[in-house]
């Protein structure tokens, strides 16, 4: 009953922190972190733990891997150099500064290594909860860093466990190959079940039976990795990022919407369970906490977080300063922001999942069987430091609006362009298409008559309506043709769905534009496949 009483709780917690959020104007998260810390006074719960594993093998593949498919692999090319720093060098300074702070308060190194590495890494389904509020651009490069920096955040993580419990001595070789097989293999292990997972979802006709392949997919990509031990959070990433662009072509319309309605929810429970689930653990290391006194610990959590957004700015500026100084090319200035846009990717550094199970996973003793040293500060800490930095998010809106950030109306102009292109292709394929397929010539005129309509909306600044109304006498007329009709939509419907994934392979529109363009196209698709014209 305990298992059921902590599943119905949670659920509550969730809906409960989703409602009031909604109407307060509060994130979300942020209440489901406090609803899970009140939970925490009720006796019956106070003893439920959240196990490592259980973030690491249920919570993690399916978020991440929902993330992955809708990132941006634009903007990942376009802002390669800056992330390769930011999930390398970013993550090694700011475990090693988050170790020396944490070796002034007295944790011995060993331990405060662990920490650093446990706390590097920013957290993608954090990012995306709580950072709804930031300009677009400053999204994909926080989703971008966050879905790619658990690999050597992870590596720093292990070899300071394994140094410290005493089963493996510091070696920059052996670091660099553990660096070398965590990416390498977590990439490798990625694109093998990307391409399997492809390759059977092409040979799948069932929705039901592909959306199964498609929860598998992440899930297994992790499991291999694992089993090469290269990191698994990386290999769901490369899995994720691949499929993204491989699903327009791969799935069928059927297929998309329910997927799409399916992982929407299925994510949106599991990240607000997980965020219950750290406020509950937070309560846990509290009570567990012994090695330090609460004040201590608590000067600790807010030490650490100060060095986590000092490391953060100082690279923000410096690092940049010192590419623009060494590289003065005319693409290098074009990638070019504001102080401000710096500011608030500083500000939105926020921690998660990854840290709080790496936290958790510490061992409990040394090779030598004495006890781990503050391994219970090493909890209450990382618990203490994602609830704090969750706090930043009621930050992040005056920021927003103090910086004052150009209107972003890429996004909205590229869908506009997309839509024009693909409609102005679409109408003229349109005799070609209706030729091969034997379409009346009442049933090609009356849908030219429609794409000329929209067309003219779409030029007038609406690129998004997508009305079908279709006058009396051309409906009369449809009944008798209503099969040649539908046939020719879909085909419409084929080159416009071509058009628009053509643009995006010349880089032309965005991985988003692509999406939301494709979820219009497939609602009309089903709709022409599923239903009869009636008057």
């Amino acid at each position: 009953m305990l298992a059921l009483t902590v599943i119905v709780v949670i659920g509550a917690c969730v809906l409960a922190s989703g409602i009031v959020g909604n109407r307060l104007g509060v994130a979300p998260p942020v209440l489901m972190l406090a609803a899970g810390v009140l939970v925490g006074f009720v006796p019956r719960l106070r003893g439920v733990n959240l196990p490592p594993d259980t973030v690491l093998l249920v919570f993690l593949p399916a978020l991440l891997y929902w993330e992955s498919l809708n990132a941006s692999l634009r903007w990942i090319r376009r802002t390669l150099r800056g992330l390769v720093l930011m999930t390398t060098l970013l993550v090694i300074v700011t475990a090693a500064m988050v170790a020396v702070v944490a070796h002034a308060f007295g944790v011995p190194w060993g331990p405060a290594w662990i920490l650093g590495g446990a706390l590097a890494p920013t957290d993608a389904t954090a990012v995306a909860a709580l950072g709804r509020v930031l300009p677009r651009q400053a999204m994909n490069l926080l989703q971008a860093e966050s879905l790619i920096n658990d690999g050597t955040a992870l590596v720093v993580y292990a070899v300071a466990v394994s140094v410290t419990v005493g089963t493996e001595h510091f070696s920059a070789v052996h670091v660099g190959w553990l660096l070398i097989r965590s990416y390498v293999g977590g990439a490798a292990a990625g694109v093998a079940v990307a391409f399997v997972g492809g390759q059977l979802r092409a040979r799948l006709t069932d929705p039901l039976l592909e959306n199964v392949a498609i929860l598998l997919i992440p899930f297994t990509a992790f499991l291999l990795a694992e089993a090469v031990q290269a990191s698994g959070v990386l290999a769901v990433v490369a899995c994720g990022l691949i499929m993204g662009q491989l699903g327009p072509k791969v799935g069928t319309p059927a297929v998309r919407l329910l997927s799409q309605g399916f992982w929407t929810i299925g994510t949106y429970v599991l990240n607000g369970a997980l965020f219950v689930l750290v406020g509950l653990q937070s309560q846990s290391a509290v009570r567990n906490l012994t090695s330090f006194d609460l004040a201590r610990a608590l000067s600790l959590v807010a030490a650490v977080c100060g060095i986590l957004i000092a490391v953060r700015m100082a690279f923000q500026f410096i690092v940049i300063y010192v590419i623009r100084a060494l590289d003065r090319r005319p693409s290098q200035q074009a990638r070019r922001v504001s102080h401000g846009f710096r500011v608030i990717t500083g500000l939105a550094g926020f921690r998660g999942a990854v840290s709080l199970a790496a936290a958790l996973a510490v061992p409990n003793t040394l090779d030598n069987g004495l006890p781990l040293p503050d391994r219970d500060v090493i909890v209450f800490v990382t618990a203490g430091v994602i609830a704090a930095l969750m706090l930043q998010s009621f930050a992040l809106p005056p920021v927003v609006r103090w910086v004052n950030l150009p209107e972003d109306t890429v996004i909205d102009s590229e869908r506009r362009m997309a839509n024009r292109t693909a409609s102005e292709e679409a109408l003229a394929a349109m005799p070609h298409i209706a030729a091969a397929l034997g379409t009346a010539p009442e049933i090609v005129d009356m849908t030219r008559r429609e794409y000329e309509k929209r067309m003219r909306v779409i030029q007038a600044g609406n690129p998004d309506d997508d009305s079908d109304d279709i006058d009396d006498d051309a409906a009369e007329r449809l009944r008798q043709f209503d099969e040649q009709y539908r046939v020719l939509r879909l085909a419409l419907l084929d080159s416009k769905r071509a058009t628009v994934l053509r643009l995006r392979h010349e880089h032309q529109i965005d991985d988003a534009v692509v999406r939301q363009i494709q979820a219009r196209l497939d609602i009309e698709e089903v709709r022409l496949s599923q239903t009869q014209i009636v008057e």
